[in-house]
């Protein structure tokens, strides 16, 4: 694994988000997190320098809602069933503790990714709430889980305590 340090090494991602399991985003999106946060842009790439996955990530937060963000992760599907998502949020969460201090790390996920889900909650991650409509195109909606790890610094879990109900995208505030 490796950071993603340049505008050119954008590039290599190029084949990893024509995967229809990947959110995908305008170049903007993706040089404002590298200049803003480049220590949460991680590469995993073949011996041959073939990109496998990446994860891209952020701080975010005040007070105890300090924590990172798992922005996007994503391992090519000929790579997939190596660990390789594991090792990505690993590396995301030692960053989260290590580096930012934070109370937890928290991703949204499409509700109906039962295999993402799955995953997540192997590595840890608990529903923390349902974002209704979070995801939406010309074509159709979907509720996102918001899942987190509570991290060292949250002694007692407070962070995970499960929202008793749904909420709406502007109501996620983390500013």
């Amino acid at each position: 694994m490796s950071h993603l340090r340049s505008v050119a090494s954008l590039c290599v991602l190029c084949n990893r988000n024509l995967d229809p399991l990947t959110e995908n985003y305008n170049i903007s999106f993706y040089l404002s997190y590298l200049a803003r946060w480049p220590e949460y842009f991680f590469i995993a790439q073949s011996p041959s320098g073939r990109p496998m996955g990446y994860i891209m990530g952020k701080a975010e937060g005040r007070g105890k809602d300090w924590h990172g963000h798992v922005t996007a992760v994503t391992v090519g599907s000929e790579y997939r069933r190596l660990g390789l998502a594991r090792q990505l949020m690993h590396i995301l969460e030692t960053v989260s503790e290590s580096t930012h201090d934070g109370y937890f790390v928290d991703l949204f996920v499409r509700a109906s990714n039962a295999v993402a889900i799955t995953m997540y909650e192997g590595l840890g991650y608990t529903t923390y709430r349902r974002v209704l409509d979070y995801y939406a195109s010309d074509t159709s909606v979907e509720d996102a889980l918001d899942m987190r790890k509570a991290l060292p610094r949250d002694v007692n879990k407070e962070s995970i305590i499960p929202l008793p109900h749904p909420v709406r995208p502007e109501d996620i505030n983390f500013d």
